[in-house]
């Protein structure tokens, strides 16, 4: 420790269940809450049992889809769903301090090609101190976290002056409809802190990202005379180089939170569909990817710079000039957001995780990646990220977590919770 800790501090910190942190994460990753499915559902049911039996006044929600969708401000999705759940469990507060958020998201993607894994991905594997299944450091680490913090403070009889939300939500990797859907129900706070990977810095700021897609025209003929056609694929490629030098564009002068990136906005084209014979020249082509959104960007200024990207690669080539590409906007749309510059939020949390490290306060940056702070940031209640495990091992197959990290965060939560509400004595 680093800083003298109050009676209450330490109690709450010596009351931090690390075996039980472990156990918990296991139960979680069991649950295969891929975004969309029915175990996204499942594993917020859950959760809200660990909420009870901790006697929080909890609040579980089937969320009305229709309405959200219908919402102007609705940020996108991708995953089909008939359903979406919401949980929040907030303590009683004591008195009239803040209310602090502890944020984080349920869904995982899926787990891919299931030959690259070692096993089953929703079978954790732990060795030694590394846990590793899908979902492990993104996010359901974070999630343990919360619940590990929240169960320390509890156990330690502290009596919080302001109060304390937890709010797990769904549907955040493809576009935040479960925070959307939180705020909308008026889950509100004075700050929040969302608990995703950041191997232990403290991320104020995060990039925005915008899911495109581009449909190239060809005109189809027999593959034996694909001199009469145009391939769609061969029209494309003019575009593609297009893309490659708006996103070199965009990078020039990045945010200085940015400048450890080596991109810090990535434009990437992820999917590429085109032909449905082999023997046949392809009249279309379909591109997907995602632009990213620079700090502090309108969105819709760099949706622009993208059609107009697109569009003068069209005026540039004989056959593109007469059948233009098309660009249009499914799925998840992510502004950037940021902590507002000074705000003590970042500080609390930074000296909190030195006092438990002993260490000195963690590095402050922003991260390349779209999230729900945005969401939380555009309604006003200042929001950082700070949570156990690598984003680089997310989405992958060598996904994994050392429940040592989700320790520490759980102490460095323990210690920002209660210096952000207050206590009563």
């Amino acid at each position: 420790m680093t800083a003298s800790l109050s009676d209450v501090e330490a109690s709450a910190l010596a009351a931090v269940d690390e075996a039980g942190i472990a156990r918990l994460l296991l139960e979680l990753l069991a649950v295969p809450s891929v975004t969309g499915s029915a175990a996204e559902s499942e594993v917020q049911h859950v959760l809200a049992r660990h909420l009870k039996r901790m006697d929080l006044d909890v609040d579980l929600w089937s969320m009305n889809l229709p309405e959200l969708r219908d919402h102007p401000r609705f940020p996108g999705s991708e995953a089909p769903r008939t359903e979406a759940w919401g949980l929040v469990g907030g303590t009683v507060p004591q008195g009239d301090g803040p209310t602090l958020i502890l944020q984080g998201h349920v869904d995982v993607v899926p787990s891919g090609d299931l030959a690259r894994w070692e096993g089953d991905p929703f079978r954790p594997r732990v060795t030694g101190d590394v846990v590793h299944a899908r979902g492990a450091c993104d996010m359901k680490a974070g999630v343990v976290a919360i619940l590990g913090a929240l169960a320390a403070i509890r156990e330690a009889g502290a009596r919080l002056r302001g109060q304390v939300s937890a709010q797990f939500v769904v549907s955040e990797e493809d576009g935040g409809l479960g925070a959307f859907g939180t705020l909308q129900r008026g889950h509100t706070g004075d700050a929040c802190i969302i608990t995703e990977p950041t191997s232990g810095a403290v991320m104020t700021a995060n990039a925005g990202a915008l899911t495109f897609r581009i449909q190239v025209p060809g005109r189809a003929t027999h593959g034996s005379t694909r001199y009469v056609g145009v391939s769609a694929i061969d029209a494309y490629l003019p575009v593609h180089r297009a893309l490659a030098h708006l996103e070199a564009r965009r990078n020039v002068g990045a945010d200085p939170l940015m400048s450890e990136y080596p991109i810090p906005y990535p434009l990437s084209v992820g999917t590429v569909h085109s032909g449905d014979w082999a023997s046949s020249v392809p009249d279309l082509l379909v591109a997907e990817g995602r632009l990213g959104v620079r700090l502090g960007e309108d969105p819709a200024q760099a949706r622009t710079e993208l059609e107009a990207c697109v569009a003068e690669a069209c005026a540039a080539d004989p056959w593109l000039r007469s059948h233009p590409a098309t660009v249009t906007w499914p799925g998840g749309q992510f502004a950037s957001g940021r902590l507002p510059a000074g705000h003590p939020l970042a500080a609390q949390v930074a000296d909190a995780h030195a006092d438990v490290t002993g260490g000195p306060r963690p590095s402050e940056r922003g991260a390349p990646y779209g999230s729900d702070l945005r969401l939380y940031s555009g309604a006003g209640i200042p929001t950082l990220q700070y949570g156990p495990g690598d984003v680089r091992l997310a989405h992958g197959p060598q996904e994994q977590v050392r429940v040592s990290d989700i320790v520490t965060v759980t102490r460095a939560l323990v210690l920002a919770t209660l210096r952000t509400v207050g206590t009563k004595s």
